[in-house]
């Protein structure tokens, strides 16, 4: 066996072992001991911590001092940490609790649109538990909530999310694999009036649109935008974040893709509504930095050829 499959089989065994101790993550003690385990990677260095930190750069700016910055990745890597101790510990959660929990703004954007019928296309940037997000969305619009999730290696750490977020009340597509195309699934969902969340501010194809972030270039993936413009879906920015012990969970307006003055080529409309939904990605990370888990290359400049497959 290569020394890469044994790593991804010790991955895999080490949340199934969170998974079963799940109902005791809830506590005082396992929160210091993620926040332990944050705080050792962070005196550590590595890669992915040197990743973020420049990355955080980028949007606290040049006149963050350096030890500012420090104590920024610090916070970040604990939110990091929190997120995957809550990932094992939500299963054992009532939706209400949730809900209950989460400190939402632009509700009544999300509730105009329910009202009309319409379906939902949440674009959502890599920041606090948007699982959590999804569940307490559920809890007061309504399920069950459309992804899309990356397909983990090895297969069975893929499953368990796949099932973990299905009891969340999900449902659960892959990106690649799946016995229907990907594109027409999400829009008889979105026809439908169903509503589906993406991920959208990190490029896996290498195929996405260019738009502006943090004042330099990244590509992002056009689907949230083109399938708004297929279906009629409104298109929503929504940024999840950390709120004390609760979350926060942040809409903002509906990104219009077919405005009256608008370009009649596709590819400017895409690009366009692209961009305004990275733009309010950018307002939600920039009030609270630390909750944006971004440690991979993000920017043009950047960017260098390497490996995906992180549970997020």
């Amino acid at each position: 066996m290569t020394e890469v499959g044994v790593g991804q089989r010790a991955t895999a065994a080490g949340f199934a072992l969170g998974w079963q101790a799940g109902p005791v993550l809830g506590s005082r003690a396992a929160r210091a001991v993620f926040d332990g385990a944050a705080d050792v990677g962070w005196r550590r260095g590595g890669p992915g911590v040197d990743r973020l930190r420049a990355n955080l750069r980028r949007v606290v700016g040049p006149e963050r001092s350096e030890s500012d910055l420090d104590a920024l990745t610090r916070r970040g890597l604990r939110s990091y940490a929190r997120y995957f101790r809550e990932v094992f510990w939500m299963p054992t959660a009532a939706p209400k609790v949730v809900a209950g929990r989460t400190r939402a703004s632009g509700e009544s954007t999300i509730a105009a649109i329910r009202a009309q019928g319409r379906g939902v296309v949440f674009a959502l940037p890599h920041s606090g538990n948007w699982d959590a997000a999804a569940v307490a969305y559920g809890a007061r619009f309504g399920g069950p909530v459309t992804v899309v999730a990356e397909r983990l290696r090895p297969e069975s750490l893929y499953r368990r999310f796949q099932s973990y977020r299905e009891s969340l009340g999900m449902v659960v597509v892959p990106l690649t694999g799946g016995q229907r195309p990907l594109a027409g699934l999400l829009a008889a969902t979105l026809r439908a009036g169903g509503t589906v969340c993406l991920l959208c501010e990190r490029d896996l194809s290498g195929s996405g649109v260019p738009v502006t972030f943090f004042g330099q270039t990244i590509t992002v993936p056009p689907g949230p935008a083109l399938l708004a413009v297929q279906t009629g879906a409104a298109l929503v920015p929504a940024v999840a974040g950390f709120d004390g012990d609760g979350w926060s969970l942040d809409y903002y307006p509906e990104v219009v893709v077919d405005r009256p003055n608008a370009s009649k080529r596709l590819r400017d409309r895409v690009i366009q509504a692209m961009q305004e939904v990275v733009d309010q990605f950018a307002v939600g990370i920039a009030r609270a930095p630390q909750d944006w888990h971004m440690m991979q290359p993000l920017w043009q400049e950047d960017l260098q050829p390497v490996s995906t497959g992180s549970p997020r």
